[in-house]
């Protein structure tokens, strides 16, 4: 099977992460070797590949610097499944909880939504001349061509055949035409009754296992023999009925029979687990209580991390060419607290620098998703042209880093906090009464946020 694995050089992949992520360069250049190591390895023999084993990954740094972006960012440029979880939310085997190998479930789940939505998008073409097709059918009023002759007489003349209705190339004119109007929207408005299939769904609950609680799903259909759906009719207007016959005939276009194999397969070579928090389970242990199993997971992590073999309802995922990336603060712990045999599995350590004032500064201008360029583009929808001065934005970022250190570090995540109280009144205000053009400058900053400031000096607000 070939895997799509990206060709991009490490240089390459640094500068797409460099178009969301500021700063972090050791970092982008830890995962840009990590994902060519994937293309390097997917070149080899097979005999061969099955012993190149993936270098997982220790990111260090503040909440806030960019860790989380930098995995998730990396998945979607690999096209490779991406499963996010919190250390802190596994428990050790024997406790009630999650356990560890949930997330490896969770990954062959993404994996598959992601091989059925790259199959579909490959039908898409088809799948929308086909939904046209059935919407000519609903929206054709006319009657069948006429097969038939009538006879007239008079005295003038003998009785001579005339054919009624239209013939067939005007039938096909005009069909064309219809369709060509669907497709440009004409009909958008009006009603039509699309057939829709339900599938009785499956039904989940928690239930025990050997491996702590998981969501169990029951497949009634199999239960009662065979693919039961119930078929109904609903009435909308053409331009959804566009989109849902579309999905219909994509779906009838896919084989579903592939997409878990294909899916294993993606997650098994492919896969990326980003665990968040990992210094939350390496801090000592005192006494017992909620703390008591932290150990316990870094212990039930191990194989996992190691590579084993884990039972999903897709079937059995081995971990071992997994990538795992690992990020924590380690603000009351250190790297060395982890257990020995853990630390080992993580032999790439990067250490992400804390932001700075410079860093907010580019942060609000130069990525793709910039929080000022996100809010210009929502705020355009009602009629607003949004922009920010030079001097707004060093004046947020001088605001960022003051409360950072007053209030807590939260990094970049104090940027929301700002934004959206400076334009709070704005967001509120802007599907009626609101400025066609409104310019955000530094003035405008200090006047709006100096009082959140002065509150945060005195405790007497949450920023």
């Amino acid at each position: 099977m070939s895997l799509p694995v990206e060709e991009l050089t490490p240089r390459q992949i640094v500068a797409e992460l460099d178009k969301y992520i500021v700063g972090q360069d050791a970092a982008k250049r830890a995962v840009a070797v990590a994902l060519r190591n994937r293309y390097r390895r997917q070149q080899l023999p097979a005999e061969q590949r099955a012993d190149i084993m993936p270098k997982n990954i220790l990111m260090i740094g503040p909440t806030g610097v960019g860790k989380t972006e930098i995995a998730r960012r990396l998945a979607q440029l690999a096209r490779a499944p991406f499963v996010k979880v919190e250390a802190t939310k596994f428990t050790e085997v024997g406790y009630v909880g999650r356990d560890v190998e949930s997330m490896v479930r969770d990954l062959v789940s993404d994996a598959v939504r992601l091989v059925e939505a790259e199959r579909v998008a490959a039908v898409q073409e088809p799948s929308r001349e086909a939904a046209l097709d059935r919407l000519v059918e609903m929206l054709d009023d006319h009657p069948a061509p006429a097969r038939f002759t009538h006879f007239f007489a008079s005295e003038e003349s003998p009785a001579e055949p005339e054919e009624l209705g239209e013939t067939d190339e005007e039938r096909t004119a005009r069909l064309a035409k219809l369709r060509q109007e669907i497709a440009e929207g004409l009909h958008d408005a009006k009603l039509v009754e699309v057939e829709v299939e339900e599938p009785q769904g499956s039904q989940f609950l928690q239930v025990f296992t050997p491996g702590g609680m998981e969501e169990m799903g029951l497949d009634m259909n199999h239960l009662l023999g065979g693919n039961r759906t119930r078929t109904g009719y609903q009435k909308m207007p053409v331009a959804q009925a566009k989109m849902v016959l579309q999905e219909m005939e994509a779906q009838r276009r896919i084989d579903k029979a592939s997409i878990n194999k294909e899916a294993l397969e993606r997650a098994e070579q492919t896969g990326i687990i980003f665990i968040d928090e990992i210094d939350k389970v390496a801090m000592k242990s005192h006494g017992s209580g909620p703390d008591v199993s932290r150990e316990g997971v870094q212990r039930d992590l191990l194989p996992i991390v190691e590579g084993s073999v884990v039972a999903s309802k897709f079937g059995q995922v081995r971990t071992d060419h997994i990538l795992f990336i690992t990020a924590g603060a380690f603000h009351e712990s250190k790297p060395s607290d982890l257990i020995p045999e853990l630390q080992g599995r993580l032999p790439i350590r990067v250490e992400l620098e804390a932001l700075e004032e410079k860093d907010f500064v580019r942060i609000l201008s130069e990525p793709r998703n910039a929080l000022t360029k996100q809010y210009e583009l929502l705020l355009g929808v009602e009629g607003i042209k949004l922009s920010f001065t030079k001097e707004a934005l060093e004046q947020i970022a001088h605001f960022a880093t003051e409360l950072n250190s007053k209030a807590g570090n939260i990094g970049a995540r104090r940027l929301h906090t700002m934004i959206e109280r400076l334009l709070e009144d704005y967001l509120f205000d802007a599907p009626e009464v609101a400025p066609e053009t409104l310019v955000i400058d530094g003035d405008f900053v200090k006047e709006e946020l100096s009082q959140l400031i002065r509150d945060a000096h005195k405790n007497q607000t949450l920023v």
